[in-house]
């Protein structure tokens, strides 16, 4: 966290670790919270006490989370990230209020440099097929070509996009929709990779998806599923944004931070979003405006262009180097297994 936080001087930096302390409150107070401090919390965890006493004395909160464009490896596997957000008004994934990300989106006058930014941006983007997690390989697939082929990809089911921004609809749920209104498609459904690894919920048996989907597909780069798609059907999944900026058509059944800007088709509506806007706007206040970003060697903050040509140099290193790709997996083997067992522990508590 602390190369983000670099504008802070590293002895002001405190960490309060509820899992170990559930008396967070009264361990933020000895540890030095006061009346002018300003308090980070991960995502939406709910820190009733503390959030009383922001309000109280008019603390400012912020929230944080990953960025859109985050590592080589998944952050439940405890990654270090490249990129976060932290966010002074709500988090992007929570529609119930207005985010900066939402803000940035309804206010920004997008000049021509910036566009052009962007534009440049989502060529890099697609030319050296970088995503989220850049966890698989990109591979050739072989479906048919007579159809109109479109991707479901699946979430974390408990994840918080999900409770505020897709009332809390399943993965199964999404799968038969998608059916639903694209009968005669061949869709793909791909798990989450969080989910597939088995670090998080949201797990559908294969056979119970292939009676909705034509095919499931797990351990295959996002963008081998994304370049043969004409359409993806999503609750909220990033997989939509990557899916525009490929200018693929997208199809939401939530309220994803990139819907509801006359660029995806919306089952639901948010009255604060008026604004049309063209995908290199999109992507000029989501990936360049909002978050922060690290250089993947230095860890010292950067723009996203540096931070890109950093991230691609490792996926090459991952790819090529035997060596670096078994420390990558051990150290992914033993951070499931502490999880695991912490897990237990916390069940027995």
């Amino acid at each position: 966290m602390k190369p983000f936080l670099y504008t802070l001087e590293n002895q002001s930096i405190v960490f309060i670790n509820p899992f170990i302390k559930k008396n967070y409150f009264t361990l933020a107070i000895k540890q030095g919270l006061n009346e002018k401090s300003n308090i980070y919390i991960w995502g939406k965890k709910s820190f009733p006490l503390l959030e009383e006493f922001a309000a109280k004395n008019n603390l400012q909160l912020y929230r944080i989370e990953d960025g859109f464009i985050r590592s080589i490896g998944l952050g439940s596997d405890l990654t270090q990230p490249y990129s976060l957000v932290i966010d002074s008004r709500g988090i992007y994934f929570d529609p119930t209020r207005e985010s900066d990300l939402e803000y940035i989106l309804k206010t920004t006058i997008f000049d021509e440099a910036l566009l052009e930014r962007a534009k440049k941006l989502r060529k890099y983007l697609i030319e050296k097929k970088l995503s989220k997690y850049n966890l698989y390989e990109n591979k050739k697939l072989n479906i048919p070509s007579d159809k109109k082929v479109v991707l479901v990809p699946g979430q974390v089911e408990d994840d918080a996009s999900i409770r505020y921004g897709a009332s809390g609809m399943t993965n199964l749920e999404l799968l038969k929709q998608a059916r639903q209104n694209a009968k005669d498609a061949y869709i793909i459904y791909k798990p989450h990779p969080d989910v597939l690894v088995g670090n998080r919920v949201g797990n559908i048996d294969e056979k119970i998806a292939l009676k909705y989907a034509d095919k499931v597909v797990t351990k295959v780069g996002l963008d081998s599923v994304l370049e043969i798609s004409d359409e993806v059907h999503t609750m909220t999944s990033l997989v939509g944004f990557e899916a525009l900026i490929r200018e693929k058509v997208v199809f939401t059944y939530g309220m994803p931070f990139y819907a509801g800007w006359g660029l995806t088709n919306d089952k639901m509506k948010q009255e604060r979003r008026e604004r049309i806007l063209s995908i290199d706007e999109l992507v000029a206040a989501t990936l360049i405006l909002y978050p922060i970003y690290i250089n993947p060697l230095s860890l010292e903050v950067c723009e996203i262009e540096e931070f890109l040509t950093g991230l691609e140099k490792e996926q090459r290193l991952y790819s090529a180097s035997f060596l670096y790709r078994t420390k990558i997996k051990m150290h992914n083997f033993v951070s499931r297994k502490l999880q695991l067992l912490l897990r237990i522990i916390t069940i027995k508590r």
